[in-house]
């Protein structure tokens, strides 16, 4: 069946050579193009298709809905310090009060008034009434401390906890390639 695809309808799950993601959260993806570019480039293997074809006056493709790496890409060990980051080590729940809805801001700990800097160390997610409650005060001067100490995360730390809030598109052809590597219950 050949039909005409929207760039966003249909992404690519992009796998390491090890047939791990690259990324969980957010998840490694491609756009249809950019997949099919790296497949006439030689630079990855089609693991799974869409049930939907491709096609120019002279070829027709299977578009891929996942593809592996020929070269294997050494993963990084320390994840970028962002905003996104934050968040999602502290799970997207504010580190004064625990709430998971509205918005996040983040808070210095130590205010930069007071010598804080904004580093993994002293900065925590906290939503806008706790972060406006606390100001530029000392955690003790505002009775606020995290629930949580603030911490440099392993990028495993952000995986498990991206593996709790998966992305709206899941195609069926990702399941066998995104938990794998979790620990099955008896």
């Amino acid at each position: 069946m050949t039909i005409a695809v929207k760039p966003e309808a249909r992404p690519t799950l992009v796998l390491n050579a090890d047939f791990r993601p690259l990324s969980y959260y957010p998840l490694s993806l491609w756009s249809w193009q950019d997949a099919i570019k790296a497949v006439f480039l030689d630079r990855v293997n089609i693991v799974a298709e869409y049930d939907i074809a491709i096609s120019s006056p002279s070829f027709q493709m299977a578009l891929p809905s996942v593809v592996s790496l020929k070269n294997y890409v050494r993963p990084s060990t320390t994840p970028a310090f962002t905003r996104f980051n934050v968040f999602l080590r502290d799970s997207f729940e504010c580190q004064y009060c625990g709430t998971n809805h509205g918005e996040l801001t983040f808070d210095h700990v130590i205010p930069r008034s007071k010598g804080g800097i904004t580093s993994w160390t002293n900065v925590c997610a906290a939503c806008s009434p706790c972060n406006l409650k606390k100001a530029n005060k000392m955690p003790k001067d505002a009775d606020m401390f995290p629930r949580q100490k603030p911490f440099v995360p392993h990028v495993e730390h952000l995986h498990k906890n991206g593996r709790k809030s998966p992305p709206n598109f899941l195609h069926e052809s990702w399941m066998d390639f995104l938990y794998w590597d979790i620990e099955l219950e008896p």
